[in-house]
């Protein structure tokens, strides 16, 4: 049964971030709000948290997972960035955009695409997020919190709570945190790609 904790919007409770981020560490899977919809997460180096994401969302081998990093820095140690990319990414961030780009060897194989050698990255725009990162200390392996078969991802932390109870090991709920995911950005061949038009401004990359 997943635990529920119900967290302040703009000024998340120092003691619960911290008891979610235990359980993280402790090799937990939890549901979590972004500045684009929820998402599921768990620390890098859960294998069985990966499965079992993949499991939930039926991904193939293919998927890219997203590394929500707390600020550019963090970011900077997991995937390679030119200075034309940087200056591209470090406008949007924080916000509603995820960018694939190739990967350090800070990054677990199996979490790169399996041709590309790319990894998804992000940094969010969303108090909770971001309090959950900076008390982790490192990225969260995350994917977005939308079920096969179903077209929109779950808004609501109690409906989640209710569907994934024995999925999930926590779900942080902080109110509504919008229904459309991030807008994505493959820089891997060096030039702007949208590959996905979500809730980040596509124009400037267009």
């Amino acid at each position: 049964m997943a635990k529920y904790f119900d967290v302040h919007p703009q000024s998340p409770q120092p003691r619960t971030i911290g008891t979610v981020v235990e359980s993280l560490r402790a090799g937990a899977l939890i549901a979590y709000p972004t500045d684009s919809c929820f998402a599921l997460g768990c620390q890098i180096d859960n294998h069985e948290g990966v499965e079992r994401i993949k499991s939930i969302r039926k991904l193939d081998d293919r998927h890219h997972f997203t590394l929500v990093c707390e600020n550019f820095a963090q970011l900077g140690q997991f995937v390679q960035v030119d200075n034309n990319v940087f200056r591209a990414v470090k406008s949007a961030t924080p916000g509603n955009y995820t960018f694939i780009l190739p990967a350090t060897r800070e990054v677990p194989r199996r979490l790169l695409h399996p041709k590309k050698k790319t990894v998804g990255v992000r940094i969010p725009d969303h108090p909770v997020a971001r309090a959950l990162l900076a008390e982790l200390g490192e990225p969260l392996l995350s994917s977005t919190l939308l079920l096969p078969d179903e077209d929109e991802p779950m808004t609501q932390g109690w409906e989640i709570k209710d569907r994934l109870d024995h999925l999930v090991d926590a779900v942080v709920d902080s109110g509504d945190c919008g229904t459309e995911p991030t807008t994505v950005v493959d820089f891997s061949g060096g030039e702007a790609e949208i590959v996905r038009y979500g809730a980040g401004d596509p124009s400037r990359f267009e």
